[in-house]
């Protein structure tokens, strides 16, 4: 009873352990003229930072952050000039928030119920539109406003068929 216990135990440890370990992967890619790039990724308990090297000098990286239901990403480029997107995540809907360089914010939301799925987002310069999609068993309607107040739907239509083997 008590080598089940401890090998019980032992193995929990062992699943525990391995999903937060830390695994670091560098790759290098070489051109037909020999310039090199190197990329060098690490990732962490569902988090991920990156960063690529050119075959100039310059670097780039990507960071990824996950918490609770949230995701926050950072990308910055060679320049130094950042973006973010941060998502949260929580039952039948999610928000995101992206950011660009220049300090100017797009949204969009979503929300899930069974059957439909409702989608809005609002670009930097204040417009919005939305996707209202309503599925049933064999069919789905999917309609896309802009805008401008514009719109189009699109009606999808499966069918099964069964063959019998002669």
């Amino acid at each position: 009873m008590n080598s089940r216990f401890l090998i019980a135990a032992a193995a929990v440890l062992l699943v525990t352990s391995a999903a937060s370990a830390q695994r670091t992967r560098t790759s290098t890619a070489t051109g037909a003229n020999g310039r090199t790039a190197t990329r060098t990724a690490t990732r962490q308990g569902g988090n991920v930072s990156s960063s690529t090297t050119g075959p100039n000098g310059n670097t780039s990286s990507r960071n990824v952050t996950r918490s609770g239901g949230t995701t926050n990403a950072t990308v910055t480029g060679p320049n130094g000039n950042s973006a973010t997107r941060t998502t949260t995540h929580a039952p039948g809907s999610s928000s995101t928030t992206v950011t660009g360089p220049n300090g100017k914010t797009a949204t969009s939301s979503t929300t899930h119920t069974p059957g439909n799925t409702q989608t809005t987002a609002t670009g930097p310069n204040g417009g919005t539109a939305t996707r209202d999609v309503t599925r049933t068993p064999g069919s789905a309607t999917a309609t896309v406003t802009g805008p401008n107040g514009n719109s189009a739907t699109r009606q999808r239509t499966t069918t099964t068929s069964s063959s019998t083997p002669q």
